[in-house]
């Protein structure tokens, strides 16, 4: 696994490279990842119009940047994304303030999901590639703690319901996550991932 952590990290992309690179593509009517498509693009162009609304709004609230400052240890977010997925574009502004607010605690790093297969082979959700994922790392050891994702629980009860009871995910399920994600402002992921922060760095030697 360090292996293949260590590769990723090499080819990987801070917050800002990744938004350019998502940026540049767009330009020539592409996405990231290797299937490309009109949809593709498309959700990629809808995608980063809500990680910049997401920027501009998005708030880490005083107590979670208390909590956040009081890691004992530094660490590294290992994160596999693409820019056409939805559930990124709603995570990964969140997890870029949270970076930023842990006083150097946390730094993100990014990388392409079908660029990194192997990584992504360690990280499935129910024998799925699904993404974001992100993947908690000791700074000091180079070794993985813990993961997270494809998206907080909440949501996750929501697509679960959804293709319960219609057997299929469409595009009403598609709105209905956004949705979600809009009413949530970030809140529960934040909760999530700042518990399971702090549970590891109690852990950590």
């Amino acid at each position: 696994m360090k292996k293949s952590i260590a590769k990723a990290l090499f080819n990987s992309h801070s917050y800002v490279e990744y938004r350019k690179l998502i940026t540049d593509l767009l330009k020539v009517d592409k996405s990231t990842g290797n299937e490309q498509s009109p949809e593709l693009t498309d959700y990629s162009l809808l995608n980063e119009t809500r990680m910049n609304r997401l920027e501009k709004t998005l708030q880490i609230p005083e107590e979670n940047v208390v909590k956040l400052n009081s890691l004992k240890h530094e660490y590294i977010w290992l994160v596999l994304s693409e820019g056409w997925c939805g559930d990124a574009a709603q995570l990964l502004p969140i997890f870029d303030k949270m970076t930023a607010a842990s006083d150097g605690k946390i730094e993100m790093r990014i990388v392409l999901r079908d660029e990194n297969e192997e990584l992504m082979n360690l990280f499935l959700t129910n024998k799925g590639k699904a993404i974001p994922k992100l993947i908690v790392i000791n700074k000091e050891t180079s070794g993985a703690l813990a993961h997270w994702g494809p998206r907080p629980k909440g949501a996750s009860d929501l697509i679960a319901a959804y293709k319960k009871e219609h057997g299929v995910l469409d595009e009403q399920a598609k709105t209905d996550l956004q949705l979600w994600y809009l009413h949530d402002k970030g809140m529960t992921s934040q909760d999530e991932i700042i518990w399971m922060m702090l549970d590891l760095d109690k852990e950590v030697e």
